[in-house]
């Protein structure tokens, strides 16, 4: 199985190098991804993992102590308590720009977000939306993050315990973002998907290149690889439910690659709209990505 996704991954990519190239969106130093190990830049402090952190040391929400949402005005400085008491939300039909702790985030038109901990996703549970995509990329446990302490990892009873059942409408998607050992991708498959009564449907990789066309790191390595797994799902309900929604879901290509430059912000993801073109038969649907 290993050696069958590396032929996937490196033939895919080759291919898609090859048309980047061609495009000039790459640049000619390389033909053809390289397994040589190449530089890849250190991550660039966006001020969002402080206001994460900071959101970890406000006291616990009651029900009852504030409002279910924040609508953005024409006011772009909100209180920074505000974002873990309540979602957030940019009801226009234009984006907007917020400051918090001193930087501009923008803020997409008809769109919202919470910025919380994981043990405080209440406001997101009163907020009473359902979504028929999810994406989790959770903070995965390893000994890189261990030695290095850079961020808090999650254990996998924690991320059990996200609310997805809570949040999903009728045949959501559940799209997950996993590192390559072994015992997560077991897990994600065998265990996390059906206590959220979640079928996996496929798994896709994401492989990191650089602008030359040569991939971030040997393909071959032992230890780190150039590439991340998404594993996709859909949430299983009422049978006589999921037939009736049956003409409007695609079927989810099984095996699909995803090939771009990495972003140098720390595990920046790419944005998954353009790849999940069976949305299109939906029209209008809600999203919720998780960056725990």
């Amino acid at each position: 199985m290993i050696i069958q996704i590396r032929k996937f991954i490196w033939e895919g990519t080759l291919h898609l190098v090859q048309e980047g190239l061609k495009s000039g969106f790459l640049h000619r130093a390389a033909a053809a991804p390289s397994c040589g190990k190449n530089v890849v830049p250190g991550p660039i402090d966006c001020g969002l993992a402080e206001l994460c952190e900071m959101a970890k040391q406000f006291p616990a929400v009651n029900d009852g102590d504030h409002q279910a949402v924040n609508v953005l005005d024409d006011e772009t400085t909100v209180p920074e308590q505000d974002l873990l008491s309540c979602v957030t939300e940019n009801k226009s039909n234009c984006a907007k720009i917020v400051v918090l702790m001193g930087q501009k985030y923008l803020v997409p038109p008809k769109s919202s977000f919470l910025l919380s901990d994981i043990s405080c996703l209440q406001p997101l549970l009163n907020y009473k939306k359902k979504y028929d995509v999810i994406v989790i990329d959770p903070p995965w446990e390893n000994k890189s993050v261990k030695r290095s302490n850079r961020y808090s990892y999650l254990s996998s009873w924690q991320i059990k315990q996200i609310p997805v059942s809570a949040l999903a409408a009728p045949d959501c998607l559940v799209v997950t973002w996993v590192t390559n050992r072994q015992k997560h991708l077991r897990f994600v498959r065998d265990e996390l998907y059906p206590h959220w009564s979640v079928k996996t449907l496929a798994e896709w990789h994401w492989v990191k290149i650089t602008r030359y066309g040569e991939f971030v790191l040997p393909l071959d390595s032992f230890h780190k690889k150039p590439y991340e797994v998404l594993i996709l799902g859909r949430v299983q309900g009422n049978i006589k439910e999921a037939l009736r929604k049956s003409e409007d879901v695609l079927p989810v290509p099984e095996h699909k690659l995803i090939v771009s430059i990495p972003c140098s912000l720390h595990s920046h993801k790419p944005p998954l709209t353009v790849k999940l073109t069976y949305l299109r038969r939906w029209g209008n649907r809600s999203v919720d990505e998780e960056f725990l």
